[in-house]
């Protein structure tokens, strides 16, 4: 019977607690803090940092259980995963892994992809398995075997974790690690056209601290001006504070674009920003660009909707307040994902010398992409 199937029974009868894991989860994954540079001197290990979904992976034999960073199973939205991971090491094999698990298009790694996939119809499920394939990129090891490798400093995890993937299956891969900080530097600078994150920076000397920032990361980061179109107020303060603002940029067609969010405020700036909207509220649906869109209309025309509701926040009050959009910013940014920023921007400045004409997609650097089996190899 397929490791999937098997293990998919026995989760669902809330049989983990039996398995003979190496270590029981769930386990918090060891987590990085950004840092402006690379640190350099000796004893420090770089990787890639990779944009995808964080997962740990726990084996005993027949039995594996995938959990993803805030310590859900993940198993049910990769099936596709869990026969290369049973197989690796073994039929035997005992292992707790960690890693990144990323969808890999011919542009490079595709987020958006992973966000489809967390969805409650498992044949909806099945199918995108089947059509964008997912792969698990290995970079630390926890456990092997009967020994809990935890306290153990990261070159001899690293060594296990050789080893242990030293024929792996197509899927899993193991990341790259180097202690040059040369080779690090041409990571961050090429490979962002793939979809990497940045570079993370260990100790080699370093234990698995679970939950601890103990990392580094170097993440790329660049500013671009925005439309101001509207925002949300805070759900500590509806009609007092200003939650977030909702960021635009002109596309060819001459369309605004919703492409984020910017919510990096004090609690005494949310509530200053209450009045230097207000100007901008008076009559503000009148000719909007979103006033007409709707959710339905998002799915079906790929348009980026303020008011849409998220997968991530089932319930949440996304409503929102349209301002004309007069009003330009300048905001902080790692990286497009698509048509939008990947992650939530931070606020810089207000730019009253830019015109919202002159926010479009072509200021924004764009890196080419470049072969992930650079990476790898050519795997």
């Amino acid at each position: 019977m397929p490791i999937g199937a098997e293990y998919g029974r026995s989760a669902a009868a809330g049989m983990i607690g039996r398995m003979a894991f190496p270590i029981d989860p769930p386990i918090e994954p060891m987590l990085a803090k950004l840092t402006p540079e690379l640190p350099l001197g000796d004893g420090w290990r770089y990787e890639p940092k990779w944009d995808g979904f964080r997962a740990l992976v726990f084996r005993d034999g027949k039995d594996l259980y995938l959990q993803s960073r805030d310590l859900k199973p993940l198993d049910r939205y990769f099936p596709e995963l869990l026969e290369p991971l049973g197989s690796l090491g073994g039929t035997k094999a005992r292992f707790v892994i960690d890693g990144e698990i990323v969808i890999a298009g011919e542009g490079g790694l595709e987020f958006e992809s992973l966000l489809l996939r967390i969805h409650p119809a498992a044949s909806r499920v099945k199918m995108l398995s089947e059509e964008t394939p997912s792969s698990f990129v290995a970079f630390d090891c926890l456990a092997e075997g009967a020994d809990d490798l935890r306290e153990a400093p990261l070159d001899e995890r690293r060594a296990r974790l050789e080893r242990l993937l030293a024929d792996p299956p197509a899927s899993v891969l193991l990341t790259p690690a180097t202690s040059d900080p040369a080779i690090a530097r041409h990571w961050f600078d090429v490979f962002e056209g793939a979809g990497l994150d940045g570079v993370v920076a260990k100790r080699a000397e370093s234990r698995y601290l679970p939950g601890k920032r103990e990392m580094a990361k170097v993440k790329h980061l660049r500013s671009a001006d925005c439309v101001v179109a509207g925002f949300r107020w805070h759900k500590n303060g509806p009609g007092t504070l200003v939650g977030s603002l909702l960021l635009g940029l002109y596309n060819d067609a001459g369309a605004l674009q919703h492409v984020g969010v910017t919510a990096s405020f004090s609690v005494e700036r949310r509530r200053e920003l209450v009045e230097e909207l207000k100007p901008y509220r008076g009559n503000a649906l009148e000719g909007h660009p979103w006033r007409e869109w709707k959710e339905w209309e998002a799915a079906a025309e790929g348009r980026r909707v303020p008011g849409a509701t998220s997968r991530w926040n089932r319930g949440k009050d996304l409503s929102w307040e349209p301002l004309r959009p007069e009003l330009v910013c300048e905001v902080a940014f790692d990286h497009l994902q698509g048509d939008r920023f990947r992650h939530a921007t931070t606020f810089l400045r207000w730019r009253p010398d830019k015109s919202p004409d002159a926010c479009r997609y072509d200021q924004l650097e764009e890196t080419p992409a470049a072969l992930l089996a650079d990476l790898f190899g050519g795997r």
